[in-house]
């Protein structure tokens, strides 16, 4: 049996996969010890303080050691992994070729030289081309919300009890399901067990179509006994009661979550923000998103009032450019940009987050609505980058999707202003003299009142509705 040196064993540590970042918890393992692993493979995924990411490995060789267990916070340049390269990788494969040939096949992992050893019912861990998935119950859970500021986490779904081995073969128990990382990914996000999902794809592999199937099948009828609800226990005078600790839960603060709370915590006692208010009469506006539905130059791209509000907005920054800066407190200098990162506020499973387009101020109308719909999309699936959440300069939160009527954001950290987005309703108002139902919604714009005043705030929240109200402005002020 070869012995390993520590020269043939590589460290892989937690990079800094943003701007600054400090940590980064461990969200999911893809690979196991005694796993052979390639140049470019990723190997788990990692949650920062801005998104999820997927860490690929830098070299070939097999797996010896995993550090920390899936849910671990690890500070960035902490070894994460421990991987036998060059001549180490023939010396840790060996261990578990010698195993499997020597020792009866026991009951669940045998510990061996590279680290938990080797699948009860098979001597290699990877599911074989043509595996086939367990076909096992499938658990439906709650839909994502479909607009941009509205799909909130999912339920996670219950352990799949695995499947019984089929007597004319000998079946791999123990292996994960073939799917690529986006596939487990967006299974996680919807609370889905690829164990219970039926693959469709080449070579046994489960599809994203797979794991939407699997959350519109309707749950299967379970032949269990009924269970009895415990008894409550008899009040006593004189004994204490305890605690009861099912009326509460505990979740912990960490990743996004963690990372939004301080920002806002930040921006709140850091900036005075002052928040003006404007009622406005949409009817034309939503005229115009029927419209643009039916033409043919948008087929295939998200039109939604949000659209034309986010051209609204980039109109009244174009002609109030002063509200598009920052505050450099360093430098005591306020910071104008010629450029407009739009920031577009999204609920996700982790938490908040505000992506943003960047250049938004040079793009066309189909060119920001393809935009914004590719923004939700990553969003939605929870594969926006850190890069895409940094250097916004100005924001929109749709709290409109939510049947609110408006509120106050508290400004993104290092932006001036951010607009907020009432629900958009059939309301009683006068128009032409007469009282109309007209669709009708509430803007609130926030601004650092160290850099923008009350007269440049108003002038902006100003020319935001006065487009919505008159959209053919957009040709008039663009």
């Amino acid at each position: 049996m070869t012995t390993m040196t520590d020269s043939s064993v590589r460290e892989f540590k937690m990079p800094d996969v943003g701007e600054g970042l400090t940590e980064a918890e461990i969200l999911k393992w893809y690979v196991q010890p005694g796993d052979t692993v390639t140049d470019g493979q990723v190997v788990c995924e990692v949650e920062t303080a801005k998104a999820a990411v997927e860490l690929p490995i830098p070299y070939d060789g097999v797996v010896r050691e995993l550090h920390f267990p899936e849910g671990t916070t690890v500070d960035v340049g902490t070894s994460i992994i421990a991987v036998a390269v060059g001549d180490g990788a023939a010396a840790a494969a060996e261990p578990v070729q010698e195993a499997v040939a020597e020792e009866p096949k026991p009951e669940g992992r045998q510990p061996v030289l590279v680290g938990y050893g080797v699948s009860t019912s098979s001597t290699k861990r990877r599911p074989r081309k043509g595996a086939e998935a367990p076909a096992a119950a499938q658990t439906p859970t709650a839909a994502i919300q479909a607009e941009l500021n509205g799909h909130g986490p999912a339920a996670p779904a219950a352990p799949a009890a695995p499947a019984a081995p089929a007597a004319s073969a000998a079946p791999v128990t123990g292996d994960r399901p073939l799917a690529k990382p986006p596939v487990r990914k967006l299974a996680k996000d919807l609370g889905v067990d690829l164990a219970t999902v039926v693959p469709s794809g080449p070579d046994g592999i489960i599809t994203r179509e797979d794991v939407h199937a699997a959350v519109a099948a309707p749950e299967p009828a379970q032949a269990a006994a009924p269970r009895s609800e415990p008894a409550a226990p008899a009040a006593s005078p004189s004994a204490p009661t305890s605690y009861d600790t099912t009326r509460e839960t505990r979740i912990p603060v960490k990743g996004v979550r963690k990372a939004t709370a301080a920002a806002m915590v930040g921006s709140a006692f850091t900036a005075p923000h002052v928040t003006e208010f404007v009622t406005v009469d949409v009817t034309r506006t939503m005229k115009l998103v029927e419209e643009l539905k039916q033409d043919k130059e948008y087929t295939g791209l998200r039109v939604n009032p949000l659209l034309l509000i986010a051209k609204a907005l980039l109109v009244a920054i174009k002609r109030n450019p002063d509200i598009n800066a920052s505050w450099d407190e360093a430098a005591q200098e306020i910071v104008v940009k010629h450029y407009v990162n739009l920031g577009i506020a999204a609920a996700t499973p982790r938490g908040l987050i505000v992506p943003n387009i960047k250049d938004a101020h040079a793009q066309t109308l189909p060119q920001l609505a393809g935009s914004l719909g590719e923004l939700v999309s990553t969003a939605r699936e929870g594969k926006t980058s850190p890069a895409a959440m940094q250097g916004g300069t100005v924001t929109i939160t749709n709290v409109g999707v939510f049947g609110v009527d408006t509120g106050t954001p508290i400004l993104n950290p290092g932006e001036s202003a951010i607009l907020a987005v009432g629900a958009i309703k059939l309301q009683p108002w006068v128009h032409k003299g007469k009282v109309k139902p007209r669709q009708v919604t509430t803007l609130a714009l926030s601004f650092d009142h160290r850099l923008v005043d009350g007269e440049l705030g108003s002038k902006v929240l100003a020319d935001v509705a006065a487009v919505l109200e008159q959209p053919k402005r957009l040709i008039s002020w663009a």
